[in-house]
């Protein structure tokens, strides 16, 4: 291990539970690459995000604030391009984390899914970029890419590609007399999505082919999934109801889950093959890895498969907000360490920049604290609460409640929820409406008032009649609360 800068690896992936890995206690998956990183490194069972959808979360990651300062409320729809001005990056007005390692010397990299505007050319202070020419996709195959430039096909599976381009790089970048880089691995997957029929099987796929499933709960539908997609047709009928529809389906659907599965084994062996090109460049030791992913999802918890923001009204249960989180280096003491702390994306975004020893110019206005000290071992108390919002709801966790407010000046009588995670660790029994909790619902509400007063741009705040960057999956909510002239803005 070199005295010099460390190399950073961020491996992003896109809507994975936490729950859904061998070294968070699944026995029905095949994680053993990720497994063993997690042998090496720290372990984070209580990390969570921001937001349950990818635009949001990735906003957030790259730039240390919520979603209420930043403006992205939901996935940048695709569907809304042609609206975009020229060029558009919906964080360009920020100072974002590769802006601020290549400032200290770091050779930046961007290789796998961007979504947050178009990728036809590096943004953010990128200087290498491999991405999705577009945020979604409808098969992990045949997925339009852009590399420096140059448009394509990737006929091979997307993860395999993004796997082979960052071996690629690693193979030019990942020297001891190169300037250490910061590599932003974002695979596509795992992804758990409605499936594609035709989606061709991969080599991970008859692993999976009889598996039970038993680690993914089997209950009712929710009344709140339900509500969702009706009002989703009454409110959006030129909206694809059909892909919706499909959604009540998921949480008994053992093809989706299988498949599901069999990505998260694909993207363990490329994160397999980007280990085994550090080692052989004998730069592992010299490396910061960070494994973690944009948003979780729900596979059948709480009676609905997909995102917190798939419920009316939306949610943060869980199963949508927790996230893996794996910090690998060698310096950090008494590895194989897990951890319970309550940390999330934003302190992510702090803790890098205080691992590469960078500051922000503004440090006020991120939320995040750095977990440095957490990783080293010391003592000492770290920060006990996380906060999450979707939209019309905000949430504040702490290590004993679980508290969900909904916005009240609508006409849906939203009802606030409260869970003691003591006594409730699986967040059944809501508590807000007894009155015997009055004073935890008004004790929780006074911060969550507190945190948003400081984080929070007037602009984008849709409490308060702000706004939303590009596009909402509630335009008729905010419409009806602030009137007919409400709309998105860029």
């Amino acid at each position: 291990m070199s005295s010099r800068q460390p190399n950073i690896l961020l491996i992003f992936v896109d809507n994975q539970p936490a729950s859904m890995m061998g070294c968070y206690g699944n026995d029905e998956i095949f994680t053993p690459h990720l497994d063993e990183l997690a042998s090496r490194g720290v372990l984070f069972r209580n990390a969570f995000c921001p937001n349950s959808m990818c635009s949001p979360c990735r906003a957030s990651m790259l730039t240390g604030l919520m979603p209420s300062q930043h403006g992205i409320h939901t996935w940048l729809d695709d569907d809304e391009m042609g609206a975009w001005p020229p060029h558009y990056n919906a964080i360009a007005e920020f100072e974002t984390l590769p802006e601020m390692l290549a400032q200290a010397g770091y050779h930046t990299a961007l290789i796998g899914k961007y979504h947050l505007g178009f990728a036809h050319e590096p943004q953010n202070g990128f200087k290498h970029w491999v991405a999705m020419e577009k945020g979604m996709m409808d098969s992990f195959y045949g997925v339009q890419m852009i590399d420096n430039g140059q448009r394509h096909t990737a006929a091979e599976h997307s993860v395999d590609y993004f796997t082979e381009k960052s071996v690629e790089y690693l193979d030019r970048h990942a020297g001891r007399d190169e300037p250490p880089f910061f590599l932003f691995m974002t695979y596509n997957a795992p992804y758990g999505e409605v499936p594609n029929p035709s989606e061709p099987d991969h080599r991970h796929s008859n692993s999976y082919a009889e598996l039970p499933m038993y680690s993914v709960p089997r209950e009712g539908l929710c009344p709140e999934l339900i509500d969702w997609i009706l009002m989703r047709k009454e409110k959006l009928p030129d909206v694809d109801f059909a892909w919706y529809k499909k959604l009540a389906e998921q949480p008994n659907n053992l093809t989706a889950m299988r498949q599901f599965y069999s990505q998260m084994s694909m993207v363990d062996d490329g994160v397999g093959q980007v280990l085994a090109k550090l080692q052989e460049k004998g730069v592992l030791d010299d490396t910061l890895v960070i494994y973690t992913a944009d948003h979780g999802l729900s596979v059948g918890h709480h009676g609905f498969w997909g995102h917190g923001e798939d419920t009316w009204p939306s949610n943060m249960h869980r199963s949508a907000n927790n996230i893996p989180l794996i910090f690998s280096y060698p310096d950090f003491s008494k590895p194989g360490r897990q951890l319970e702390n309550l940390v999330g994306t934003t302190d992510i975004f702090a803790t890098i920049l205080d691992f590469a020893g960078c500051k922000l110019e503004s440090p006020e206005s991120v939320s995040g604290t750095s977990f440095c000290p957490l990783l080293r071992g010391e003592s000492g108390n770290f920060r006990d609460q996380i906060f999450m919002e979707q939209e019309e709801t905000r949430a504040i966790r702490t290590s004993h409640w679980l508290f969900m407010r909904r916005i009240q000046n609508t006409k849906y009588d939203f009802k606030h929820e409260l869970y003691d995670l003591e006594s409730d660790p699986d967040e059944r029994n809501n508590l807000a409406q007894n009155p015997e909790y009055a004073d935890v619902v008004a004790e929780l509400s006074s911060r969550l008032d507190e945190f948003f007063t400081d984080y929070a741009n007037p602009r984008w705040d849709l409490w308060k009649g702000g706004a939303v960057k590009s596009n909402s999956t509630r335009p008729f909510l905010w419409k009806e609360v602030w009137g007919e002239e409400w709309a998105p803005e860029y």
